[in-house]
C-alpha cells in the first residue's frame, strides 16, 4: 500500500502531531512494508534526505512570530504537488486542517485516492490566539471546518474531540481512532533515574509532581501554580517539576516567583527544566514522579497521560475532559474539578500515602497504556476498509464544499502546468539527444575524414619513399654504366698505345 502522510509541521519542529505522523510512517513501513511519502511545508536549512522515506517539502511563509514557531505552507506549489501525484498514493492521510488538507484535496483531484483526516487538537483555540480580530478568526474556523468536511474518512483521537469538532459546526460522521505511546511499558531502573535527576533538589520521601508539555496557560497551568501555593501555605513539602517550552514559559515562571514558589531564600518548590527531547530521559522523569498533573481541557487526547501510564505514573485530570476518557477515579487515575482548590485538596490527601499513588499508577499502566504498534495496526486496517468501500462504490460521499470548484480548477491547472513542464523536459531531452547525435555524427565524420587524409598521406609518403628508392637505384645503375664505359675506354686507350 502507498500512503501519503501530510502535516503542517515536521522536524525540526517537534510536537504531538509530528510524533503521531512519524510513528505512523515508521510502523507502517516496518510491520506492513507500506511505501510512505511525507508532504510538509519547508523549513529552510533542513536536510530531509535523512529519513527512510521521501519527504516533499513545499514552499512556506515565515509565520513563526504569530504561530509559536510554525511556518505556513503554500499548498499551490505545483512542482511539489506534482511530485506527490507521481507517487500515486492509495491513501492520503492529512493530520492538519489547513494547508496540508488543501494539498490533500488537490492530490485527490488528480489521483482519485481517498482522504483520511485526523482531528488531533482544538485548532480553533490556536486560530483565536493567532488572530486577534474575532470576525477573521470566525472565518478562519469556518474554512478549517469546510476543509475537514471535504475529506472522506474523519478520525478523532477521543470522543470529546469529536464533540468539540461538532461544536464548531462540523456535520459529517467521524470515528474515534486512539493515538499510541512510543514509550516502552515499564519503569526505568533506579540508577538511571538518579543520574537524570541528580542536578535537582528532589528529597526522598517528598512528593514530586510532574507536568510535561507546551508551556501554555490554556493547558491549565495556572491551576497547578495556584494549587501549589495552597499546599505551601498549608505547610506541605513537595516539588513541582515543569518540563517543556512555550510562549507562556516566562509568564509562568514569573507567576511562580510571585507566589513564593521559586527564587526565594528557601528551596524552590517549583522547578522549570526547559524542554527535554530525549525519550529515555523523559521516561526517567516519569518514573521519578509520584503524580502527573494535567488539568487541561484544551487537549483532545493527552498523549502525555498515556506516556506517564507507561511508566506506572497516575495522572490528575479534569473530570469530563477529553484527557480523562477511560479514567476511573481512584482506580487508574484521579479526577478533580477545574480549579486550584480541588487539585490542592486531592494532593494534600494523596501526599500522605505515596504507596497508594504507585498502586494507582500500576493500574494505569495495565489499563490505559496503548502502544503505537497496536494503534498503527488499527489504522492500517481502517485504511483497508476505506479502500474496500471505494472499490465497491460504497464510500460515503464527502460533503460538497463551496471551494470544491476552486480546488478542481487549481488541480487541473497544476496538471496542465505539470504536463507542459514534463513536455518541456522531454523536448529538452530530445533536443539534447539530437544535439548529442549531431555531435556524434560530426565527430564520426571528422574521424572518417582524418582517417581518409591519413591514408592519403601514408600512400603519398610510401609512394615518395618508393620513388626515392627507384631514383637511388637508377643513379647507382648509371654510376655502374659510367664506370663500365670508363673502364672500356681505358682498355681501348691502353691497347692503342701497345700497337
Amino acid at each position: 500500500m502507498k500512503v501519503c502522510l501530510l502535516n503542517d509541521s515536521f522536524p525540526p519542529v517537534i510536537d504531538g502531531v509530528v510524533n503521531v505522523l512519524m510513528n505512523y510512517a515508521d510502523y507502517m513501513m516496518k510491520d506492513y512494508k507500506a511505501e510512505i511519502m511525507v508532504g510538509t511545508p519547508e523549513y529552510p536549512g533542513t536536510d530531509y534526505s535523512v529519513y527512510p522515506y521521501p519527504v516533499v517539502a513545499y514552499p512556506s511563509f515565515d509565520t513563526t512570530s504569530v504561530t509559536n514557531g510554525y511556518r505556513a505552507g503554500n499548498p499551490l506549489a505545483g512542482k511539489a504537488v506534482s511530485e506527490l501525484v507521481d507517487f500515486m498514493p492509495d491513501i492520503i492521510h492529512s493530520h492538519c486542517p489547513s494547508s496540508a488538507t488543501v494539498v490533500a484535496r488537490l492530490l485527490r483531484e488528480q489521483t482519485g485516492a481517498p482522504i483520511v483526516f485526523t482531528y488531533h487538537t482544538k485548532y480553533d483555540i490556536d486560530i483565536r490566539r493567532a488572530v486577534k480580530l474575532d470576525l477573521i478568526a470566525r472565518e478562519g474556523i469556518k474554512a478549517m471546518v469546510s476543509n475537514i468536511e471535504a475529506c472522506d474518512d474523519i478520525w478523532v483521537v477521543s470522543r470529546g474531540a469529536g464533540e468539540s469538532l461538532k461544536a464548531l459546526g462540523f456535520e459529517g460522521r467521524y470515528i474515534v481512532m486512539n493515538n499510541g505511546v512510543d514509550f516502552a511499558r515499564g519503569r526505568v531502573d533506579a540508577e538511571t533515574v538518579a543520574e537524570v535527576t541528580k542536578d535537582y533538589d528532589l528529597p526522598a520521601g517528598v512528593p514530586m509532581f510532574l507536568f510535561v508539555g507546551r508551556m501554555m496557560t490554556y493547558k491549565g497551568l495556572p491551576i497547578i501554580l495556584n494549587a501549589m501555593k495552597i499546599l505551601a501555605d498549608r505547610g506541605m513539602d513537595f516539588r513541582m517539576v515543569f518540563i517543556g517550552k512555550g510562549p507562556d514559559k516566562e509568564l509562568l515562571e514569573d507567576r511562580a516567583r510571585e507566589l513564593g514558589l521559586m527564587g526565594g531564600s528557601t528551596a524552590n518548590k517549583c522547578i522549570f527544566t526547559g524542554p527535554v527531547y530525549d525519550r529515555d530521559v523523559l521516561r526517567a522523569w516519569n518514573t521519578r514522579a509520584d503524580l502527573f498533573l494535567f488539568p487541561s481541557t484544551f487537549d483532545t487526547n493527552g498523549l502525555v497521560v498515556r506516556e506517564a501510564a507507561a511508566c506506572g505514573l497516575a495522572s490528575v485530570l479534569i473530570r469530563d475532559s477529553c484527557a480523562a476518557e477511560g479514567i476511573t477515579d481512584g482506580q487508574n487515575g484521579f479526577l478533580i474539578d477545574e480549579n486550584a482548590e480541588s487539585m490542592a485538596a486531592l494532593l494534600m490527601q494523596a501526599g500522605k500515602d505515596l504507596d497508594h499513588l504507585h498502586e494507582v499508577g500500576q493500574h494505569a499502566m495495565d489499563e490505559i497504556y496503548l502502544s503505537w504498534q497496536e494503534c498503527v495496526a488499527e489504522a492500517y486496517e481502517r485504511y483497508r476498509f476505506v479502500l474496500a468501500e471505494k472499490k465497491i462504490g460504497m464510500m460515503p460521499h464527502h460533503k460538497k464544499q463551496k471551494t470544491d470548484r476552486l480546488v478542481s480548477l487549481a488541480a487541473h491547472g497544476m496538471e496542465s502546468q505539470d504536463r507542459l513542464r514534463k513536455f518541456g523536459h522531454e523536448l529538452m531531452g530530445d533536443f539534447r539527444e539530437s544535439a548529442v547525435g549531431m555531435m556524434e555524427n560530426i565527430q564520426e565524420s571528422a574521424d572518417r575524414s582524418e582517417q581518409f587524409w591519413n591514408s592519403i598521406w601514408r600512400e603519398m609518403r610510401v609512394g615518395m619513399e618508393n620513388k626515392a628508392v627507384r631514383v637511388q637505384e637508377d643513379v647507382r645503375e648509371i654510376r655502374r654504366d659510367i664506370k663500365r664505359a670508363a673502364q672500356g675506354l681505358t682498355k681501348m686507350i691502353d691497347g692503342s698505345s701497345d700497337e
